[in-house]
């Protein structure tokens, strides 16, 4: 009776397990199918649609101009959505817009929507203005609208037809130059030494550290950078404007008295220098906009279509031979690294791809970058030399920065091409090995042990530096120069001593490295692709192909849904107004103190004995 019992709630037991496993299994797979539906509904739904007749694009620029998106473009959008201050703008995105409206017969003018624009250096700048006046060429008018126009935005905005500023805005301008944290005194009372080595007088990477100010080699070098950098913003936003020469440099030696002249109204006063054309509040702008386009009766405002939803429409051709285009942008280091990172190994690996691709008929090599390790530099420059050596062309367009290891890998080229604002050069070599032996004395701490060699543990920032190490590192360092050197005057066709003359650390503007022979020619990165096409005998309008490391299908489609959603929530929400106000600024000498120690920390964490550095510790100057 028991036994019998006991099978048949043994029975019903498994039995109703069965029910609700099988119960389970259909509520997810009815979930997955619904999650994939709803996923492909979207992605057929959710294109762009059709543009209307007097559409005005709206160039509203958030985030900071780069070259290329650090993360990948689904983080960037994303973070665009969600209104975090790590939002990108990809300068060939904003180009490719520009020139397409252009040809578009349904968008009639561009809108500037600049104030969102937080970061760009004056070559990608140059860009835009560029394509601003590409555009202006076919017919079309351009307005530039915002609250205030600080130098970056209104270098932008001077290529406009009209400059409307709203009445309580302002037009500022302060010029270029930097301020720096040094350290020497601090790290005195805390007992840590930096033990900088270098090669190069001008090579000021280190003195940060181990200074308590710059020094007049580092100090002449930056006046002669920034003073050429400033003349030329000057005259390029003068001519824009058709100000008199000399106007940018009055309008800000004379801003106290000649604000204090238009009541303290900064904007008036940017009204009376003939810096904006009328000031507008963003009803009148809203008014004026659907008088000379068209009325939306959806959204009550002008019809428009955003640099996003825009973007979105447009399909990069892959048919037929290209010229491909590999970004260096960011830090160099070793091994492999993302986007927004100069893999030693990663970015050798896209210039390996692009040679051994048939399509690929010639390369540009897009540089926007200070440098570091002069490893990974050397393993790009040996990959795009094996290029060239396999009979493919290579042009490199250099961008904001191209300096130190920006540098060395921009000399296996045909032909380098340089912005005139382009920070390039910087030629020398650096080694930091910070000790603390003072402060672990001061604490009472000792630090010993047996080795079975003296280079077993020769760097221990717990302990002093043995000089052996240290005349090791320089010998090392002053190879690396030699290389350096050597290197640069086979690719500029000179002698060693004149890299030298000019090398020594020193940083110059493009049109400065030009003079000096340390470049070919100033340019665009349009001349760059031209030069390129022309040297391999490709159409003047072969297609341009982006060199990026493969991804699966599946990463693919997850990146385009997330694209799409991205560009479709982003044209609609804007968060960035309300997070900030949640979101804590920190101030600036914070942010400079942590990433400087962050950095010696850094290198004192590295179990490499010591590492020769081919870094500028520069800046996009803004």
């Amino acid at each position: 009776m028991f036994s019998s019992l006991r099978g048949f709630f043994g029975r019903w037991l498994r039995r109703l397990w069965w029910a609700l496993d099988f119960s389970r299994r259909v509520v997810l797979n009815l979930l997955l199918l619904a999650f994939v539906v709803g996923g492909l509904v979207f992605w057929a739904t959710s294109g762009p649609a059709r543009l209307q007749e007097n559409t005005a694009l709206v160039l509203n620029l958030k985030g900071a101009l780069v070259e290329q998106f650090s993360g990948g473009l689904r983080d960037s959008l994303m973070s665009q959505v969600q209104g975090r201050d790590e939002a990108q703008v990809r300068l060939r995105d904003v180009l490719a817009v520009l020139d397409a409206a252009a040809k578009d017969d349904k968008i009639t003018r561009v809108v500037l929507d600049l104030d969102g624009l937080s970061s760009a250096g004056l070559p990608m700048l140059r860009e835009v203005a560029a394509a601003l006046t590409r555009f202006k060429a076919s017919g079309k008018p351009v307005i530039a609208t915002g609250i205030e126009f600080t130098q970056r935005n209104y270098y932008l905005a001077a290529q406009a037809n009209e400059v409307w500023l709203h009445p309580m805005g302002l037009v500022y301008f302060e010029g270029y130059g930097r301020v720096r944290n040094y350290y020497r005194a601090a790290f005195d009372k805390l007992g840590v030494m930096p033990n900088v080595l270098r090669v190069g007088k001008f090579k000021s990477y280190g003195e940060t550290f181990s200074e308590t100010g710059p020094s007049p080699e580092a100090t002449e070098a930056e006046k002669l950078l920034f003073d050429a950098l400033w003349a030329d913003f000057s005259t390029s936003v003068e001519t824009a404007r058709k100000q008199p020469a000399g106007a940018v440099k009055a309008y800000v030696d004379q801003m106290p008295e000649k604000l204090a002249a238009a009541a303290g109204d900064p904007a008036q006063l940017a009204l009376q220098s003939k810096w904006v054309d009328a000031l507008k509040t963003p009803d009148e702008v809203r008014a004026l906009l659907i008088e000379r386009g068209a009325l939306d009766e959806k959204t009550k405002s002008y019809r428009q279509v955003s640099f996003s939803e825009y973007a979105a429409r447009l399909k990069p051709s892959t048919d037929g031979d290209a010229v491909g285009v590999i970004v260096a942008e960011g830090n160099i280091v070793d091994g492999e690294a993302g986007p927004g990172t100069v893999g030693g190994v990663s970015t050798a690996a896209l210039v390996k791809k692009a040679r051994e691709d048939d399509k690929v008929k010639a390369i540009v090599l897009r540089v926007n970058s200070p440098g570091g390790s002069a490893f990974a530099s050397e393993l790009v420059r040996r990959e795009l030399e094996l290029t060239r050596k396999a009979g493919k062309p290579v042009v490199v367009s250099m961008g904001n920065l191209a300096a130190s290891g920006g540098y060395w890998i921009s000399m296996a080229a045909d032909e380098v091409i340089a912005d005139p604002a382009t920070v390039t050069g910087s030629i020398g070599v650096v080694a930091l090995l910070p000790t603390a032996k003072a402060a672990m004395d001061k604490i009472g701490v000792n630090t010993d042990g047996y080795t079975t060699t003296w280079l077993a543990k020769a760097y221990d920032p717990r302990r002093g530096l043995d000089p052996r190490l240290a005349q090791m590192v320089q010998s090392g360092i002053d190879h690396a120069y030699v290389e350096f050197t050597r290197k640069a005057a086979a690719a500029r066709k000179t002698t060693r001593e004149k890299i030298d003359d000019v090398g020594q650390g020193r940083v110059w503007s493009g049109t400065q490295a030009q003079q000096r022979g340390l470049v070919d020619r100033t340019g665009s990165f349009g001349d760059a692709v031209a030069a390129a096409r022309e040297r391999a005998k490709l159409p003047a309008d072969a297609r341009v192909s982006y060199i990026e490391r493969d991804k699966s299908r599946l990463a693919q489609w997850a990146d385009a849904l997330s694209a799409q959603a991205a560009m479709h929530l982003g044209a609609r929400i804007d968060l960035s107004a309300a997070l900030a106000a949640l979101t804590p600024v920190p101030a600036a000498a914070t942010e400079a103190l942590q990433q400087d120690l962050a950095f010696v920390a850094n290198v004192a964490s590295r179990r490499k004995p010591f590492e020769a550095l081919v870094h500028c510790l520069c800046e996009v100057p803004e």
